[in-house]
C-alpha cells in the first residue's frame, strides 16, 4: 500500500490491508469503501468525534460504545462494523482516519484510479463536480476519484492536487501573487 504521511502509517496500512483482504474475500470492496467514505465524512464534520478518536483519556469501553453507535446510525455493513470495533478494542482508533485513507488508496490503486484532492471555497454542485471530473480525466487519463474539501478562506476558485501536481486557481492565491507583484513596483 502507498505510504502515509503519519508516524503511524505502517500501523494504518497493516489494518487497512487486513480489511482490504477481508472485503475482497467477502466480495464487499465497494460496500466497505462506501461505509468508510461515510465515516470519513462524519469524522471530518465532528470535532468531538475526532477528540474521542485521538484522546487516550477515553476508556476502551467509551470509544467502543461511541463507534458502535455511530456505525449503527450510519447503517454500516457488518464487516465494516466488526473492523471498527476491533480497532477500538485494540485502542487504535487514533489511526482510524489513516486506515480509511489507506484502504481507499489501495482500492483506487488496484483499479487504476487516480484521486484528485480538491479544495473549493464553497460546495460544488453535481454539475460542477461532473465537469471537473471530466476535465481532470482528460488531463490525467483514467478514472478520477475526487476527495473534496471546503475552505471558505480561498474566497473563490479551486485548489486541485493530483499526485505531485497542484493547480491553484483560488482567488486567495491570485491576491497573494498580486500583493507580491505590487511590492516590486515603486
Amino acid at each position: 500500500m502507498a505510504g502515509t504521511d503519519t508516524s503511524f502509517g505502517g500501523l494504518a496500512e497493516r489494518y487497512a490491508s487486513a480489511l482490504f483482504d477481508l472485503a475482497d474475500s467477502a466480495k464487499k470492496l465497494d460496500v466497505v469503501a462506501d461505509d468508510l467514505r461515510a465515516l470519513k465524512g462524519i469524522i471530518g464534520e465532528s470535532a468531538d468525534l475526532r477528540r474521542l478518536l485521538d484522546s487516550p483519556i477515553y476508556s476502551r469501553e467509551q470509544q467502543t460504545e461511541a463507534i458502535q453507535a455511530i456505525l449503527t446510525k450510519a447503517g454500516a455493513d457488518d464487516l465494516t462494523r466488526r473492523f471498527a470495533l476491533v480497532t477500538a478494542e485494540n485502542r487504535r482508533l487514533f489511526a482510524f482516519p489513516a486506515m480509511i485513507d489507506a484502504y481507499l488508496a489501495e482500492l483506487a490503486r488496484r483499479r487504476g484510479e487516480v484521486t484528485a484532492h480538491v479544495t473549493a471555497a464553497r460546495a460544488l454542485s453535481e454539475a460542477e463536480q461532473t465537469a471537473l471530473a471530466e476535465a481532470l480525466q482528460k488531463q490525467v487519463g483514467g478514472k478520477i476519484n475526487m476527495d473534496i474539501k471546503i475552505d471558505p478562506s480561498l474566497l473563490g476558485g479551486l485548489v486541485v492536487r493530483v499526485g505531485s501536481r497542484m493547480i491553484d486557481s483560488s482567488i486567495k492565491n491570485k491576491l497573494q501573487r498580486l500583493k507580491v507583484a505590487m511590492k516590486g513596483v515603486g
